[in-house]
């Protein structure tokens, strides 16, 4: 391939090297489409949080707290697609990957401290006053 067309194929997102496509350049960003997508939905996503909160709409503060941490999940969901461009295609894989893997180490680090803790609550024996006396 000469210098020429090899450029040109490399400036229309064609290249050797199997990229572009389905409205993303070689490197796999999204569309302008795409990103005013994610904007619409992140902007609703604050906004539904905040108008239960200031509305007081749903009088059971537990059940507000559950909503807005299921929305802010949606959120988390919807900046890793739209902004971050994760999916199982991107990097061959590796991103989806290594996001189970994040997800993985921090959920068995959360529930292994909440055990380890509940098990030292549950089996520290109260010391008195007076046994604190005698004690070696």
């Amino acid at each position: 391939m000469s210098g020429a067309a090899h450029a040109d194929d490399h400036a229309h997102g064609h290249g050797v090297h199997g990229h572009g496509g389905h409205g993303q350049d070689a490197h796999g960003h999204g569309s302008f489409k795409d990103y005013v997508t994610g904007f619409v939905l992140s902007v609703i996503l604050t906004a539904i949080p905040f108008w239960l909160v200031m509305g007081n709409v749903i009088e059971d503060k537990l059940v507000t707290g559950v909503v807005i941490l299921g929305l802010a999940v949606v959120q988390i969901v919807v900046h890793m697609i739209y902004f971050l461009h994760m999916n199982t295609k991107s990097e061959g894989g590796w991103t989806f990957l290594a996001l189970i893997f994040t997800i993985t180490l921090v959920v068995i680090t959360l529930f292994g401290s909440i055990w380890v803790m509940h098990h030292l609550n549950a089996n520290m024996m109260p010391v008195s006053a007076e046994e604190m006396r005698h004690a070696p």
